[in-house]
């Protein structure tokens, strides 16, 4: 691991940074991680694969639900160390995911999976809130702010539309204009909702695109930027920070842009690492480039500090929470990182000793961090002690389903979504 630092400001005071000569990767990574290594039971953690007996062939209740005996949190249901706690409640939902980390939310008391229709349901209980029907575009991002959930419109006439996530009534719609094809909201901050969209030709057809600043308000349209031709509307990962809106998308571009102006600040090449996904603390952006994280600076693009993966390794995605910098490596690390200085705080090679697979997507409730994983075999939902990167216990239904975990949560719960399944874990 090399860390290479830009700039006196960004070094953290009473820290150096690692250089050479180090010792054995799995040494190394014990002695970070104090050596506490607990031993997991995999994708088949004891009391996770089965089903309750006696609630329908497959081990469900009616419509494939599986309704939770006693849904009180506080109730002590502690399993034993290295086992995944039992769900609270499972759901068969009409979920339509993609993996994009944005397609599960959990806001307001409730949990909303991107589908059709789209349903709300009632986190304690996994009870439904409400659904709206076509009210989800498939890969589309559920877009919370302002106490808002922004929805693309699957109805193709240039309009957006925000619900109160709570009820699912409609509280705001703006309207971008026919010849715009199904605009995407991709960020939110406390004035305007931004979108992308592609504009229509006379045929139909579309080479181009645009990205949009809509008056979170009035749903005027505050400004709108035409991209450059042969980039898409689709793949956009997008984050609002101060006065600017930084996005990357699929074809490997990193950009700038000015909140107030839509003029674009600056942008560049990135590699096609994790299609785009990156991270913002402050005043920088957090790009991972297969063996290299980078640090970059928002006003102008110059380069703060990097940290550098063991050979072969390339970093996945990663996440801010709770300011703290959590990502995973292709050769199976757990890494804890100050964002502002790049400086690691811990290492964990936890993963690798239980042969699993790396989380992509981090959230955190106590002192546990959840991060879920691509795919299922060996993987599932993964649970870490926050403070030294020790795996506790991984989560995984048994479905066998190919598709990506997705994970949220309220604080209380957590809540991972596998498939159609919808699973509440006690947080």
């Amino acid at each position: 691991m090399l860390i290479r630092h830009y700039g006196d400001d960004h070094m953290a005071k009473g820290r150096s940074s690692t250089t050479g000569g180090r010792a054995s990767r799995r040494q190394a990574l014990r002695l970070a991680a104090g050596g506490v290594t607990l031993a997991v039971l995999g994708a088949g953690a004891a009391g996770c694969g089965e089903k309750d007996e006696g609630s329908g062939d497959d081990g469900k209740g009616s419509g494939g639900d599986r309704p939770a005996e006693d849904n009180d949190p506080s109730e002590d249901a502690t399993p034993e160390a290295g086992q995944a706690p039992e769900p609270l409640w499972t759901k068969s939902t009409s979920a339509q995911t993609y993996g994009n980390n944005d397609e599960l939310v959990a806001v307001d008391g409730v949990v909303i999976a991107a589908g059709n229709p789209l349903v709300a349901l009632d986190g304690a209980t996994g009870e439904e809130q409400w659904s709206l029907e076509g009210g989800a575009v498939p890969g589309a991002a559920l877009l919370l702010g302002n106490g808002t959930l922004y929805l693309a419109s699957g109805n193709y006439d240039g309009t957006v539309g925000g619900y109160d996530p709570a009820s699912g009534k409609e509280t705001w719609r703006s309207h971008l204009g026919k010849e715009y094809r199904q605009p995407r909201p991709i960020a939110v901050d406390e004035a305007q909702v931004y979108v992308i969209a592609e504009i229509l030709e006379g045929d139909g057809s579309s080479s181009t695109n645009v990205v949009a600043a809509l008056n979170s308000g009035t749903g005027k349209v505050v400004w709108k930027e035409q991209r450059d031709v042969g980039t898409e509307q689709n793949g956009v990962h997008a984050v609002v920070q101060d006065r600017y809106l930084i996005y990357t998308d699929f074809k490997q571009n990193l950009t700038v842009r000015d909140t107030a102006t839509g003029g674009q600040v600056w942008t560049q090449k990135t590699t096609e690492t994790n299609y785009g996904v990156f991270a913002v603390h402050q005043d920088l952006i957090i790009v991972p480039q297969r063996q290299q994280l980078q640090a970059f600076h928002l006003p102008d693009g110059t380069e703060k500090w990097s940290v550098q993966a063991e050979d072969f390794d390339a970093f996945q995605e990663p996440a801010i929470v709770e300011d703290v910098l959590y990502i995973a490596d292709s050769g199976r690390t757990l890494w804890s990182i100050e964002p502002r200085t790049g400086e690691v705080i811990w290492q964990s090679g936890d993963l690798s000793d239980a042969g699993a697979r790396v989380p992509r997507q981090f959230v955190k409730a106590g002192d546990t961090l959840y991060g879920a994983t691509s795919l299922d075999e060996q993987g599932g939902i993964h649970a870490f002690d926050a403070t030294t990167g020790a795996l506790r216990w991984t989560f995984n239904d048994g479905s066998g389903d190919h598709r990506a975990w997705l994970v949220a949560t309220d604080s209380t719960h957590v809540f991972a979504l596998h498939g159609e399944d919808l699973h509440a874990l006690p947080a």
